[in-house]
């Protein structure tokens, strides 16, 4: 019977993701925009549509925008959370770990991720009616993108980062120090996990603004690389690296009107 109950909480998890991802596919294409986030004759009428128009747009109001970040939210951000339910499962051999704690740490982490996706659906509309980015999300210039770059870029080396990574690198170590007990207490150390892992990977989740929050293609770079800075093996060795590339990345966005005519 444990076996059977771990099996289907385990299929459930990850029939959830797969979920997430088909509701996000299916949205990309009712919005006509390809894998990479180009839009096609239809997305381009919406990019281009004014949000102060007086009709009714999805995008360009508060509850259709959260719920599109919130579904993205479970794709990309639970596949990252599988070495930190592993390591949840150790400790139900060795300590007092239950099921429902296990399901209470997806639930607490689940929360905090849908908190930043109402910050950043806000964030996107204050853009988006500020003439920065497009109806698709898509940044309207160089400049901001270069800079959104060059901020994610370097803030791979700060020490906020490398606190929030070292607790997401190293869950069991979190886990040993806030230790509680039952459905509640998975719910509570879930929190304190998606806080720290917020802290940690916000910065991919802004560059949808780079890339178009829409890209299937960014979607899934990013949810990769994320997973990378998780995996115990090779977490630590990713992070310094990838801030010198979006760095250089944006260097060179910033640079390209200028270099892009001669």
């Amino acid at each position: 019977m444990p076996h059977l109950v771990r099996s289907t909480l385990w299929l459930g998890f990850f029939g959830a993701i797969l979920a997430a991802w088909w509701v996000l596919f299916t949205m990309s294409m009712d919005m006509d925009v390809d894998l990479f986030g180009r839009p096609g004759e239809m997305g381009a009428r919406m990019a281009a549509m004014d949000p102060r128009m007086p009709m009714y747009m999805p995008m360009a109001n508060f509850g259709p925008l959260f719920a599109m970040w919130a579904i993205m939210m479970a794709a990309m951000m639970l596949p990252t959370l599988v070495p930190t339910l592993r390591a949840y499962e150790d400790l139900m051999v060795s300590a007092t770990g239950t099921r429902a704690g296990w399901v209470g740490v997806i639930s607490g982490y689940l929360l905090v991720w849908l908190a930043f996706a109402a910050l950043i659906a806000g964030v996107q509309l204050t853009l988006l009616y500020g003439g920065v980015v497009d109806m698709l999300g898509i940044s309207k210039t160089t400049t901001f993108a270069g800079l959104l770059l060059l901020a994610v870029g370097a803030f791979q080396f700060t020490r906020a980062k490398e606190v929030c990574h070292g607790v997401c690198h190293s869950p069991m170590m979190y886990f040993l120090g806030h230790w509680r007990t039952g459905f509640a207490g998975g719910v509570r150390m879930g929190l304190g996990l998606g806080a720290f892992c917020v802290g940690c990977c916000w910065g991919f989740m802004a560059l949808g603004f780079v890339g178009g929050v829409m890209s299937l293609a960014w979607m899934g770079l990013a949810t990769l690389f994320m997973v990378l800075e998780k995996l115990p093996q090779i977490g630590h060795v990713v992070t310094k690296p990838m801030g010198a590339i979006l760095i250089v990345a944006g260097l060179a966005v910033l640079a390209w009107p200028y270099i892009g005519g001669l």
